[in-house]
């Protein structure tokens, strides 16, 4: 019996099988556990149907997989629309996966000071907002020893050039779960962030991430970057009842990137 045995639970915000999502999702099922999932809505004219068939691409092959619906978070009939199927397959759920964040290209490409102000409330609603709006609405479901967990990165606590205005998304998502984690701590449910290393998913690319990897490989303790199975293993975790005690917390899985305050080895390649 995996750790998940008997486990159920909500996923928001695989994209395709590179998604930090999937990774954790799929180490979920592999534990026993099982999962509805959200897909972003396809646009009307789309007759492929590209982004439920990227997701439906991994859910497909999972038995666990309980059901797969489109979700606009910025709409709250969407967002009550994904509880209630939850609840509906499920009654109770163990856990709450929250990996949101969008801003639009042309904001990301400019300085920060110049995001413009239609941009930057659509960035902090989705990126930031979103996870409050969903565990609101989840409140009645979660169990009464249930976890719930949303993706960060090391921008939101420090300035990494070319995140811009993301990073500051992520700072108020960093804030929010210490809020959320005091809420609802009375009835047992805990909230935590990760913050992992770079890796290859479209997020990544979105934000001009390229060059990241080998920067954290040469910089980290670990001196290498993380992998999918990593950071999988380690959202899993902090999902499962084997975390319990620790809420309000952003745990790194960065081999250790975040601890350095020089360069480190990599000085030693600089003449």
């Amino acid at each position: 019996m995996g750790m998940f045995a008997g486990k159920k639970g909500l996923i928001l915000g695989v994209a395709n099988d590179r998604s930090i999502a999937w990774a954790i999702a799929k180490q979920i099922m592999d534990e026993g556990g099982s999962c509805g999932f959200s897909h972003l809505p396809d646009r009307p004219d789309d007759e492929r149907k590209k982004n439920r068939r990227r997701v439906a691409k991994c859910t497909d092959n999972y038995e666990a997989a309980q059901f797969l619906v489109p979700v606009d978070v910025t709409k709250d009939e969407d967002i009550e629309a994904f509880i209630d199927e939850g609840k509906k397959h499920f009654g109770q759920i163990d856990f709450l996966l929250h990996s949101v964040a969008f801003a639009t290209l042309d904001d990301l490409k400019r300085d920060t000071i110049a995001t413009s102000r239609d941009g930057f409330k659509l960035a902090m609603e989705i990126s930031a907002y979103s996870l409050m709006a969903v565990a609101n609405a989840a409140r009645d479901i979660l169990s009464d020893q249930s976890s719930i967990l949303t993706m960060t990165y090391f921008g939101g606590e420090k300035c990494v050039p070319g995140y811009n205005v993301m990073g500051i998304c992520k700072a108020a998502l960093d804030a929010a779960v210490k809020y959320m984690a005091f809420d609802l701590g009375p009835q047992g449910t805990r909230v935590n962030a990760l913050s992992a290393g770079p890796l290859k998913t479209l997020a990544a690319q979105a934000v001009g991430a390229k060059g990241m990897e080998s920067l954290y490989a040469q910089v980290s303790p670990m001196g290498r970057n993380i992998t999918h199975e990593e950071v999988g293993r380690n959202g899993a975790f902090l999902l499962s009842d084997m975390s319990d005690g620790i809420t309000g917390e952003i745990v790194h899985v960065d081999a250790g990137y975040n601890i350095m305050g020089s360069p480190g080895r990599l000085l030693d390649t600089i003449q």
